[in-house]
C-alpha cells in the first residue's frame, strides 16, 4: 500500500510520522554536539589546553619510578655536596661519593652514562654532550660566557645569569652561586637502609650472610633486629609513619561504617512499615535518612572538622554520619520485605516483640545487612584516604604533603601503591569474612 491508495488523511499522518523520525534521528546528535561545543566552552578546554605543562607532566611522571641524585657545587666556596633528591638526610659522606663520581683537586668528574661527562674546576663547568660537542661555561665580568656549537638546540636555555641543559641522560644548571647535575637512575633510593646505615653498603647476598650468622654491628642488637630497626626508622620513606597511618585509615573506616550499622540497626526497625505503626514517626525517620543521604560525605567532614577540629576521630565520625542515612534507608526496605510466616509462627508461641524481632526477622535479613556493611566497608577504605587528607590523618594527610611538595613524587607513588594494596587486601577479608558469616 502507497502513499497515493491512502486517505488524504492517514497520508498526511504517515507523512507527519516520518518527518518527526527523520527530524528526531538528526536532533539528538545535533543537540549532543551543541552540549558537547558548550561543557568546552565553559569549562574553557582551549585555555586549559594552552596552560598545560606536559614536560612537568614527563618529569613528575619519571620521580614516579627513578630517583635522581643532585651533584651540586657551591662557586663561592667550592664546597661539593652529593645528595639523593637533594634532601640533606640524604647526603653522601665525602669518602663514599658514588663510582660514576670522581674528585681530583678542585675538579671533579660526573659520569652521567651514554657518554654524557659533566667536569666541574675552578673555571667553571664543562658538559660533554655526545653528538653534539662541548658545553663551556665560565663566569666573565659579573655574568656567564657560555661556549658551544651554534645555533643553540632547544634543550639549552641560556641567559647572562643562568645556563640550564636537559638531556635524557641528565639535567645540568649553572649560575655564579652554584652548579648542579642531575643523574636519573630507576628504583626507589634508600627505601630499606639510609646512608647512615652500615646495610646500606652491603649486597643482599652480604646483608643475609650478616643476618645469619655476620658478626653484630650493634653490640646491643642482633644483625636481624638492628635491620628491622634502621627500616622502621628510615629518616627517608619514614617507614613507621607510614604504616601508622595506614592504620588509622582502615581505623577510621572500621569505626566509621560499623559504628553507623550499629546506630541504622534500631533505626532501621522504626523507619519500617511492618515494625513501626506510627507513621508519623516513621515519615519523619525516613525524611532524616534523606536529608542525611543528601549532603555528600565530604560536605559532612568539612563540616565536622570545623566543629570538632583535625583527626582521625573526626574522619570516622564524618563516615558514621554519613553511612547511617544509607544503611537506615537499606536496612529498612530489608525489613519491609521479610517472610511474615515466619514472624506469626514465633508469635504464635507467645513470643514477645524482641523474640519476635531476634527469632523471626534477624535471621532472615541477615545475609542482606551484613552484605551491605561489608561493602561499605570496603568503599569506605578508599574514601577514608581522602577524608584523611581533609582532616588531617591518615594516608591522606602523607599523600597531600607529598603532592603539594612537588619533588616527592616516589613517595606519591609508594602511597598509591599501598593504597592500592589495602584496598586488595580489604576486598579479600571482607569475601572470606562474607563467606564464613552467610555461607557457613
Amino acid at each position: 500500500m502507497t502513499a497515493a491508495t491512502l486517505s488524504p488523511a492517514l497520508a498526511d499522518t504517515v507523512l507527519t510520522r516520518f518527518a518527526r523520525r527523520r527530524l528526531a534521528a538528526f536532533a539528538v546528535p545535533l543537540a549532543i554536539l551543541a552540549y558537547l561545543a558548550y561543557a568546552a566552552m565553559a569549562f574553557d578546554l582551549a585555555g586549559l589546553a594552552g596552560r598545560a605543562r606536559m614536560d612537568n607532566a614527563a618529569v613528575l611522571l619519571s620521580d614516579f619510578w627513578q630517583h635522581k641524585t643532585h651533584v651540586t657545587r657551591d662557586n663561592r666556596s667550592g664546597a661539593l655536596r652529593v645528595a639523593i633528591d637533594g634532601e640533606a638526610k640524604g647526603t653522601y659522606p665525602p669518602d663514599r661519593l658514588p663510582g660514576w663520581i670522581a674528585t681530583q683537586g678542585d675538579a671533579t668528574r660526573i659520569d652521567l652514562g651514554q657518554g654524557h661527562v659533566v667536569t666541574y674546576d675552578a673555571q667553571g663547568a664543562r658538559y660533554e654532550v655526545p653528538g653534539y660537542g662541548l658545553i663551556d661555561i665560565r663566569p666573565q665580568d659579573g655574568g656567564l660566557h657560555l661556549t658551544a656549537p651554534q645555533p643553540l638546540p632547544d634543550w639549552i636555555n641560556a641567559s647572562d645569569s643562568r645556563v640550564s641543559v636537559t638531556t635524557p641522560a641528565g639535567r645540568f644548571a649553572y649560575t655564579r652561586s652554584k652548579v648542579e647535575t642531575f643523574r636519573y637512575q630507576p628504583g626507589w633510593a634508600l627505601f630499606f637502609f639510609t646512608l647512615d646505615s652500615p646495610f646500606h653498603y652491603m649486597s643482599w647476598p652480604e646483608i643475609a650472610a650478616s643476618a645469619l650468622w655476620g658478626p653484630r654491628l650493634d653490640s646491643g642488637l642482633p644483625n636481624v633486629a638492628a635491620m628491622a630497626r634502621d627500616f622502621w626508622t628510615n629518616a627517608m620513606w619514614r617507614h613507621g609513619d607510614v604504616i601508622w597511618a595506614m592504620f588509622e585509615t582502615v581505623l577510621m573506616a572500621f569505626l566509621g561504617t560499623f559504628g553507623a550499622a550499629l546506630a541504622a540497626l534500631p533505626l532501621g526497625f522504626m523507619a519500617a512499615r511492618n515494625m513501626m505503626p506510627f507513621g508519623a514517626l516513621r515519615f519523619g525517620l525516613r525524611r532524616v535518612f534523606d536529608f542525611i543521604r543528601g549532603v555528600d560525605g565530604l560536605i559532612w567532614t568539612i563540616v565536622l572538622a570545623r566543629a570538632f577540629g583535625p583527626g582521625p576521630m573526626t574522619g570516622a565520625l564524618a563516615i558514621l554520619l554519613t553511612d547511617t542515612g544509607s544503611f537506615g534507608k537499606m536496612f529498612s526496605e530489608a525489613l519491609e520485605n521479610i517472610d511474615e510466616k515466619q514472624v506469626e509462627g514465633i508469635r504464635s508461641t507467645g513470643a514477645g516483640a524482641v523474640q519476635r524481632a531476634r527469632f523471626g526477622v534477624i535471621p532472615q535479613v541477615t545475609p542482606v545487612l551484613l552484605s551491605q556493611v561489608l561493602y561499605f566497608l570496603e568503599s569506605n577504605t578508599r574514601g577514608a584516604t581522602v577524608i584523611g587528607a581533609i582532616v588531617g590523618g591518615g594516608i591522606g594527610l602523607l599523600l597531600t604533603q607529598a603532592i603539594q611538595t612537588q619533588k616527592d613524587w616516589e613517595d606519591v607513588a609508594y602511597y598509591m601503591v599501598l593504597i592500592v594494596l589495602m584496598v586488595m587486601a580489604m576486598d579479600s577479608f571482607s569475601g572470606w569474612l562474607r563467606r564464613r558469616l552467610i555461607k557457613g
